[in-house]
């Protein structure tokens, strides 16, 4: 296949790479995105260029960091500048001659508990809003995650099948029951 027959080659290959490193299917990440099957396979062909909200779709859903963020980003050919998602989000900045340089950011990886939930759904996906009370009648905001309808489907599955193992094997990790209503 010449190069102009598949003009996106390298980003296709590139992105191809990272879904068989995470060890998931086409049919896994296309469901996560919300995209075609098809049209991730011509994608990963360099036979069609991703939107640029479908790349930062995947750019998001595999976890691409820094510099490999840029690059697919740069793979990508777009007209318009680094978006700031990338930017913030994968802690890429930019110095004063327009270049981008990485910064590293601490991760917070604490335990959050949340004693309240609302869930917010819409065509694009699932919003959890994990809350904690924080005095009488206030609501402190814990965490908020969005996600595709498919992976909100998997989440559920995940978390009944770990309750069922920790009910039935004895797994001592679930948190203590609320006993405040007793």
């Amino acid at each position: 296949m010449k190069e102009s027959e598949a003009p996106f080659i390298n980003l296709g290959n590139h992105l191809k790479y990272v879904r068989e490193q995470s060890r998931q299917s086409l049919e896994e990440v296309s469901g996560a995105v919300e995209i075609e099957e098809r049209q991730l396979e011509r994608i990963e062909a360099g036979l069609e260029r991703p939107s640029e909200d479908i790349l930062l779709l995947l750019i998001s859903y595999f976890g691409v960091r820094d510099r490999e963020a840029v690059q697919l980003w740069e793979l990508a050919e777009y007209d318009s500048d680094l978006p700031e998602e990338i930017k913030s989000v994968h802690g890429v900045s930019h110095s004063q001659d327009g270049k981008p340089m990485v910064m590293l950011l601490a991760v917070d990886v604490r335990t959050m508990y949340s004693d309240g939930l609302e869930v917010m759904v819409n065509p694009a996906g699932v919003t959890l809003h994990f809350t904690q009370t924080a005095g009488p009648s206030q609501q402190a905001s814990i965490a908020r995650i969005g996600m595709s309808h498919q992976q909100a489907e998997q989440v559920i599955r995940t978390l009944e099948q770990t309750l069922l193992k920790a009910k039935y094997l004895g797994n001592t990790k679930l948190l203590p029951p609320d006993t405040r209503n007793l």
